[in-house]
């Protein structure tokens, strides 16, 4: 006998609150690849973060999603906001019938099981994933603030059907700040798709140094400014960069660049498509004080660029046939590896992890298809307590 959930179409709600970053990467290129599978997607977000850059990107994908994309206005932080929001995010999730909700992120997280739980009490088949992608887990264990939101993550665990962890960093940190999960979970790292494996050269007269990523501290772009400046000092020679991204930090990132004197040879520019965005630098830095597992790593090597990342998260996962291009999270190490790049920057290149080996690990289609066996393996009842 065929089982039901093996051939027909699943209805997926992808839940997360700020549609930027890697987070949102991630949902296109899941959604894209489950409705090219034969599955109903929808989307529920954030309305009141991103801007013409991501309604792109939304245009993008309208077209494969069959169940929508919904957008209502999401606080970061836990307040009163809430309230009106959850029950705004219920009251669409409910009329859209998943037999699957994904949660990603934080508050995402919670939205998709806490709502999802009710959706089973009346009676809905419905199943309820979390994917953290750093989030909560950015806290520190000790920290008051991170205590309230661990306390509320294990109480999420009974409402979980599994756990899909993008990094066996994640996992760790997870198991290390609450313990091991209650409920089932599993690893599945983050795919690209084949257009990201095309080669992308910067021209000659690119910039030295480029960073994309949200304008945040917790992606280091005060200390990839920083670190320019001592580089410039430590390699004897005027070196350049470009920044590329938006945030309510960048004003700030702009004056330190005028305070440091910098002005004239880094610059910042709005969000554009990644591969755009590798025509304007020669090597890439990935400065991140903490991450899960950053899609600017994995596009930069498919891509065939040199990167330089700091040795944060996952990222060591990805690195791990070229250590040396980890640095440590502070300035004065960035500094140090640009100026040693910036005395032979082909040479560096050369050390980059294999191109096809990077294809074969990370692949979206893979990725898709992992995540889709999770699903199917909850809907029928045959979760185990980790599926690792």
């Amino acid at each position: 006998m065929v089982n039901e959930t093996s051939v027909r179409p699943l209805r997926i709600v992808h839940c997360f609150r700020s549609p930027v970053g890697g987070i949102f990467r991630h949902v296109r290129d899941l959604a894209t690849a489950q409705s090219a599978a034969g599955h109903q997607i929808g989307i529920v977000c954030d309305s009141s973060t991103g801007g013409d850059y991501e309604d792109r990107l939304f245009d993008g994908i309208r077209d494969r999603l069959a169940l929508g994309v919904h957008r209502i206005p999401m606080q970061r932080h836990i307040g009163p906001g809430d309230v009106l929001a959850g029950i705004k995010t219920y009251g669409i999730i409910k009329k859209l019938r998943p037999d699957i909700l994904h949660g990603h992120g934080a508050k995402g997280g919670v939205y998709s099981r806490i709502f999802g739980t009710v959706l089973r009490v009346f009676r809905s088949r419905v199943a309820r994933f979390y994917s953290p992608h750093g989030g909560s887990l950015h806290f520190g264990k000790d920290e008051w603030e991170g205590k309230l939101v661990f306390a509320a993550e294990r109480m999420m665990e009974p409402l979980t059907d599994a756990i899909i962890f993008v990094s066996q960093y994640e996992r760790d940190s997870y198991i290390q700040k609450l313990g091991p999960p209650k409920c089932p979970d599993v690893v599945i790292y983050n795919g690209l798709t084949e257009a990201d494996f095309e080669k992308a050269e910067a021209p000659a007269g690119a910039a030295d140094f480029l960073y994309v990523g949200m304008m945040r501290d917790l992606k280091g772009p005060d200390m990839f400014i920083g670190a320019i400046a001592e580089a410039e000092r430590l390699a004897k020679r005027r070196l350049s960069a470009v920044l590329v991204g938006d945030g309510a930090d960048k004003p700030r990132y702009v004056r330190m660049t005028e305070t440091l004197g910098l002005s004239d040879r880094v610059r910042f520019r709005d969000p554009m498509p990644v591969r755009k965005a590798f025509r304007l630098g020669q090597t890439v830095v990935v400065p991140s004080r903490a991450e899960a597992m950053p899609y600017i790593v994995l596009e930069t090597l498919a891509a065939d660029k040199p990167v330089i990342a700091t040795r944060v998260g996952g990222i060591p996962e990805i690195l791990a046939g070229d250590p040396s291009a980890l640095v440590a999270p502070t300035m004065q190490a960035l500094a140090e590896k640009m100026a040693e790049v910036a005395a032979n920057p082909s040479a560096y290149a050369k050390k980059m992890p294999d191109h096809e080996d990077i294809r074969r690990r990370f692949g979206a289609a893979a990725m898709a298809q992992a995540i889709e066996e999770v699903y199917k393996a909850a809907l029928e009842g045959r979760l185990t307590s980790s599926l690792s």
